[in-house]
């Protein structure tokens, strides 16, 4: 069996040996009691990176949605989103078992939509209809291609939802790549914002873990269903080291990552076989022709070569760098690519 290139997710990493030695040396208390030194830095440390008040420790990012959107919104309420968001697609329909939530999803351009599509997507107020109470942005936007949403629409998009009275929720899963991308700091990201989460598990390879952020009432509410939805954790400040080791490492790394996914996208590129996206940050999107062989088929002969991709819903492939990913990989990768399309 070849060696495996995993480009299937960036979740895909391993701990470093000195995220390990650092996991394995963490001092650790009670997290549910707030007792947890390790836990206790890390979340001091994500609330200065982000500009908030306050910040919790958590095991997923999808329950850093959901405990979010359940201090936003109460069941019945409506939360308006774009139509590929991860909290629509791969959250299991969550905001509806947990929260009694309904999604209102907007077409955007590549996962971006505009402050004048939030307000056709806002309901009249009345009896008959949901209520129109947050909106949700993903930044990178992860199915339209890790797109970055740039800041001026971003803030747009959140001053006219604060004027109609909604919470703005930033799932910032891959947030630091946008960072790195297009050198806006997190606070700035985030300033707009009355709720955000980042990931530790994605591109800054720490083994499990998320952060969610906002302001000392919002955390002091959000404790409440991080009990109830069974997320309050005992000794995690062994956890809680991997992901402050990855803060301290392993952020302005993820250029490289970028780096790697624009050498990708330019070789696969040249294929006549493949139609593939441009690149934002570290996801690479792309299809055969019609003329060439399926794109499920190409999938199974990647792998049996070694080269694990997503194969999307829409028949789309998915490559996504990380850490464990070097410049000989991506060199192999598309020499096997093209023998397999050939």
């Amino acid at each position: 069996m070849p060696e495996v290139i995993n480009l299937y997710s960036d979740t895909a990493t391993t701990p470093s040996p000195g995220m390990r030695r650092a996991m394995a040396e963490a001092e650790v208390g009670d997290e549910q009691l707030r007792a947890d030194p390790t836990v206790n830095r890390l979340c001091e440390r994500v609330a200065e990176l982000l500009g908030t008040e306050r910040a919790m420790f958590l095991p997923t990012g999808t329950i850093c949605n959901q405990i979010a959107l359940r201090v936003h919104c109460e069941p019945g309420d409506e939360v308006i989103l774009e139509e590929t968001a991860h909290n629509r697609h791969y959250e299991t329909g969550a905001a509806a078992a947990l929260l009694g939530v309904s999604l209102y999803p907007v077409a955007g351009d590549r996962g971006v939509f505009l402050p004048d599509q939030l307000l056709e997507a806002i309901r009249v107020p009345g009896n008959h209809f949901p209520r129109s109470r947050a909106v949700l942005i993903e930044q990178t936007a992860n199915l339209a291609g890790g797109t970055v949403w740039p800041i001026e629409t971003l803030e747009a998009v959140c001053r006219t939802a604060a004027q109609h009275g909604l919470r703005r929720h930033l799932d910032g899963a891959r947030l630091l790549n946008a960072v790195v991308s297009a050198g806006v700091s997190a606070d700035r990201y985030c300033r707009a914002f009355d709720s955000v989460w980042i990931d530790f598990s994605k591109g800054l390879g720490a083994p499990v873990g998320a952060a969610l952020a906002g302001s000392a009432q919002f955390i002091e509410r959000a404790w409440r269903f991080k009990h109830q939805f069974g997320a309050a954790m005992r000794q995690a400040g062994i956890i809680a080291a991997g992901a402050l080791y990855a803060l301290d490492h392993n952020i302005e790394r993820l250029q490289q990552d970028h780096e790697n996914a624009s050498e990708l996208a330019a070789g696969l590129a040249r294929l006549s076989a493949l139609v593939v996206e441009a690149p934002a940050t570290n996801m690479v999107f792309f299809r055969t022709t019609p003329d060439a062989i399926g794109t499920a088929e190409l999938a199974d002969r990647l792998r049996d070569r070694g080269v694990l991709l997503s194969l999307m819903s829409d028949g789309r492939l998915r490559a996504v760098t990380h850490l464990d990913i070097g410049r000989a990989d991506i060199v192999r990768t598309l020499d096997i690519v093209q023998n397999c399309v050939a």
